[in-house]
């Protein structure tokens, strides 16, 4: 089913337990009772979301000629929102209950109740549903018609309270993107086709925040507007990416209601019509998929990429796919990819009078630019990479955060094996060697190297270095003298441990740097060092 639930390894209040006794995440002004869908990012958290931030900045704009980034304003002129459609449309449906007059998310309800997707359904559908089906909260009844809330944070501007404006926090990032859509390509000489993406704070009024850090009133989002002339195709779409094998669940399997999955690839999606998926949306839902398994680690199982059904799809869109990942509660969207037609710029063309063609060199013609929408909420991101790393290691004794090392929060720890005879010393140039190579590390010096250890599986650091007497070459008096050769053998050399095996060997210290870059990047096996 939609909402099908996975062999919950961990459900989300022990995750999130998790998260707050490790530094990853809290409720914000915790002291205080918190505040309902807002979170606080401690020390593994803030390290953990910039390496995801930097990953797919790395992979998506510095690696590129055709994307560059911009970082928009957070409250920006109200006529935006209001060409963009949020300010008349941009909400839930509230339920109210009789009685207590308890506000509940519609469509949240129904999921809740029936065990089925709400985010199709219409306000007269979920009514019928509640008639139907007798649903009531806490034995109260409902308040019908529905009421439509809007998800819009308003603010006021300026200091005469008389004449303050109105205006609003945005609910997305990706709005401000279409407005800067003639001047950004003007300044950075980009041509047809090209994207703009930008990382930051969006907000929303949110009727019910919920599932720990998945859906919260204030979030980051990654998101990117690629454009293209509507009548070009995608010369990048290789037959590698249209190799990519997927599971989907089909508009067809929720309408039937069966939810079955299928196996497919990207390249029989774009084949079938139905599906209505273009050589550019193609593409780019290739790109994320395989960019999501390969650089970031999610594992094919643990993702299924859902076809929005008719009813649920925006008036502007043709098709919108997305990337769902299996959290504790089932699967749930960790990305969506809408193509967006040129709805939003003939919207700010028709509202600012500002024309937004552009010529295109190689189809020799002036368009409205199509937009392939990727979206993606970094809150959920993380949760998904904490939660498909999160291990109860029986064998060890301790949790395993097994991370894949380009996200992990620390790259390596060092730990000197006592805090005498020069050991700290030769620990801390290593340290500050590592960091001069911008690599992130720990040092972390108390208690036995075995608690150090379990301390850092928890967190997951994927390497571990120790600094013990053979890294000075010194041997005990009782020591045999093959065991004095081989430990002074051992000079200048240090132990490196790996977090998903376990095993330890030694590496010369002036090529520390170098193993560390190499097998983070996965250029090395540990086993081959």
């Amino acid at each position: 089913m939609n909402s099908e639930k996975p062999n919950v390894k961990i459900n989300l209040e022990d995750l999130a337990t998790f998260c707050k006794k490790k530094g990853f995440v809290f409720q914000a002004g915790e002291i205080y009772g918190g505040l309902a869908g807002f979170f606080d990012f401690g020390p593994l958290g803030v390290e953990l979301k910039n390496n995801l931030k930097n990953l797919y900045w790395k992979e998506f704009v510095q690696k590129r000629e055709d994307i560059v980034g911009q970082d928009g304003a957070i409250i920006t002129n109200p006529k935006v929102w209001k060409a963009s459609g949020h300010v008349d449309t941009f909400g839930d449906m509230l339920l109210t209950t009789k009685d207590t007059k308890t506000k509940l998310r519609a469509d949240h309800f129904i999921e809740d109740e029936l065990n089925m997707p709400g985010d199709a359904l219409g306000p007269k559908e979920i009514e019928d549903l509640i008639v139907k089906h007798n649903l009531k909260y806490n034995g109260e009844d409902f308040e019908l018609p529905i009421q439509f809330f809007s998800g819009m944070l308003n603010t006021q501007i300026g200091a005469d309270v008389s004449k303050q404006s109105k205006a609003y926090l945005r609910p997305e990032t990706a709005q401000s993107i279409f407005p800067n859509f003639k001047i950004i390509a003007e300044t950075s000489r980009q041509q047809l086709p090209f994207g703009i993406t930008q990382i930051g704070k969006a907000y929303r009024n949110e009727i019910s925040p919920r599932d720990f850090v998945f859906r919260c009133r204030e979030f980051e989002q990654i998101e990117m507007e690629y454009f293209y002339h509507p009548e070009s195709v995608c010369e990048e779409l290789t037959q590698e990416l249209l190799d990519t094998k997927l599971k989907i669940l089909t508009a067809k399997a929720q309408d039937d209601e069966t939810f079955e999955m299928i196996e497919t690839t990207i390249g029989d999606l774009h084949k079938d019509e139905s599906y209505k998926l273009n050589t550019f949306h193609a593409y780019w839902l290739a790109k994320y998929y395989n960019w999501l398994t390969n650089e970031v680690g999610l594992k094919p199982e643990n993702l299924r990429v859902r076809q929005h059904v008719q009813t649920e799809l925006s008036h502007y869109s043709n098709a919108t796919f997305d990337i769902d990942f299996k959290y504790p509660m089932g699967f749930k969207e960790m990305l969506g990819m809408a193509n967006r037609g040129n709805f939003d710029l003939t919207q700010h063309q028709q509202h600012s009078k500002t024309k937004m063609e552009i010529f295109d060199e190689k189809m020799k013609s002036k368009a409205i630019p199509n937009v392939i929408e990727p979206s993606m909420g970094v809150e959920r991101f993380m949760m998904a990479v904490l939660y498909q790393g999160y291990e109860d290691d029986k064998e060890r004794g301790n949790i395993v955060l097994n991370l894949t090392p380009k996200v992990a929060p620390y790259k390596v720890a060092i730990f000197p094996l006592v805090n005498k005879a020069g050991l700290p010393e030769v620990a801390r140039e290593i340290f500050n060697e590592l960091i001069d190579e911008d690599i992130e590390v720990l040092y972390d010096k108390s208690g036995s190297v075995g608690k150090r250890y379990a301390r850092a599986d928890e967190i997951g650091i994927p390497f571990c270095l120790t600094i013990d007497f053979e890294t000075l070459g010194q041997s005990n008096e009782d020591d045999s003298e093959e065991v004095k050769a081989e430990k002074l053998a051992n000079k200048d050399s240090v132990t490196i441990r790996d977090r998903v095996t376990g095993k330890q060997t030694r590496v010369e210290i002036e090529n520390i740097s170098a193993i560390i870059k190499n097998l983070v990047k996965g250029k090395v096996d540990f086993d081959l060092i």
